[in-house]
């Protein structure tokens, strides 16, 4: 038998930083986001080998280990190895040989949320294998505790729902870990239009969030007030920017962006940089209206918003950098997973 997942990658729309400890823990964080068409892939087939087998694109890494009911984190596939410990030890599961393999649409470290819909991915293959009775809730929640505490990787809790849930969704991130998931309805046309006035462009450098969230939450151990107060502001975009998609309204949420993108810059120094800052002065003078980072910052994918009319300069002007722009549509359905049976063969 084969089990093969998918889940989607997503776009930060605003809020972002707000879902990461302590400011959540202290404050309550708020987050809007929305899936995309670029996904993370996983396959499992049933072998008879004695062995674990990985082959992970993501991770580079093709090796094979004796069934074991723990595999050692030792910085190779630490994401496969993670939900596969974290399965064994929650779940009643007999020791079986399989081969596992993995790969994604966008590079890690693209601030598209790669690393925690590969989680969701690897975890809703082995739900549909194994029959582990996870609802979305469960296997975000679980998700999230393989990728922050099990494995000990930096970043926030957004990622991990937005992947199991798919679409747009507006966020509530509160003390003790407790995360409340509304999905919007979005009309059509709004969908279109947005589609229409956001430029997706890749900046050719992936990068690590690790130190840029670890300063982030510095700055609210520490109690530094100007860094707390644009996160305040971060947070209330959210609720802003939610209310000008519900409306269609996208003047409105590409202020919201600009400024939200004006204020991330103030949590950690590394969020901007000359190659990000040029990617935008080169979009704005093409006639973008707006633009932020997607993800922690410091690279990765840049979002724009455009007037439809004026889409073509913009893109004829990224051209000319060293990244490239991605075609993208939103998607409404979240992580799933399906099972391929062997057939006789004719």
């Amino acid at each position: 038998m084969i089990i093969r997942s998918k889940a989607p990658l997503r776009l930060g729309l605003a809020g972002g930083g707000s879902d990461v400890s302590p400011y959540s823990d202290i404050y309550g964080g708020l987050i809007l986001n929305a899936t995309i068409n670029l996904y993370t892939y996983c396959t499992i087939e049933e072998t008879y080998d004695g062995l674990i087998t990985i082959d992970s694109d993501d991770a580079r890494c093709y090796k094979s280990y004796l069934v074991a009911k723990q595999l050692e984190i030792d910085g190779e596939a630490s994401l496969i190895k993670g939900v596969y410990n974290r399965v064994m030890r929650d779940f009643d599961i007999s020791l079986r040989s399989f081969k596992i393999t993995t790969y994604n649409d966008a590079p890690a470290g693209s601030g598209l949320g790669t690393s925690s819909a590969m989680v969701v991915c690897i975890l809703k293959a082995f739900i549909e294998w194994l029959g582990l009775p996870l609802g979305d809730y469960e296997a975000s929640r679980l998700a999230y505790e393989i990728e922050r505490k099990d494995l000990a990787l930096s970043g926030g809790k957004q990622d991990q729902y937005a992947a199991a849930f798919g679409g747009f969704n507006y966020m509530e991130f509160l003390p003790n870990d407790l995360v409340i998931v509304n999905p919007l309805k979005i009309k059509r046309w709004i969908m279109d239009e947005l589609e229409a006035s956001m430029v997706l462009y890749f900046t050719g450098v992936s990068r690590s969030s690790a130190a840029i969230i670890e300063q982030q939450q510095k700055n609210t151990s520490s109690g530094n007030q100007n860094a707390i107060e644009a996160m305040h502001r971060i947070k209330q975009s959210a609720k802003d920017m939610k209310l000008a998609l519900l409306k269609g309204d996208m003047n409105e949420f590409a202020r919201i962006l600009g400024q939200a993108w004006e204020d991330k810059k103030k949590m950690a120094n590394a969020i901007n940089n000359p190659m990000i800052q040029e990617v935008f002065d080169v979009a704005m003078s093409a006639g973008a209206l707006a633009g932020k980072v997607s993800g922690a910052g410091g690279g990765g994918f840049v979002m724009l918003m455009v007037e439809p009319t004026r889409k073509k300069e913009v893109v004829n002007a990224l051209k000319k950098l060293n990244g490239f722009v991605m075609p993208f549509q939103f998607t409404e359905g979240g992580a799933h997973g399906w099972k391929i049976y062997p057939t006789d063969k004719v």
